[in-house]
């Protein structure tokens, strides 16, 4: 899998959504999300990671093998990177 589809993936469930991935290991399983979206607002950390799991769904169980999250709002990822 490449990063730009899981991507493409996050950006499809949650529009409007900004999503940077990267393959961490050049193998295509092991991915590193950054996603700012307004809709994470109010909510936890877990639900904001069930909300990017829903977006990848089989994927998570296939190509995906591990997938480190930063799952932030608009007001909290104004200049963090």
């Amino acid at each position: 899998m490449k990063a730009s589809e899981v991507k493409a993936m996050i950006e499809a469930g949650l529009p409007g959504a900004q999503v940077e991935a990267v393959d961490t290991t050049g193998t295509g399983d092991h991915f590193e999300a950054r996603v700012v979206w307004d809709g994470f607002e109010g909510k936890s950390l877990v639900e904001r990671h069930q909300a990017v799991y829903r977006c990848l769904g089989a994927a998570m169980a296939g190509p995906i093998h591990a997938l480190t999250l930063k799952t932030l709002t608009p007001a909290e990822g104004a200049g963090r990177r």
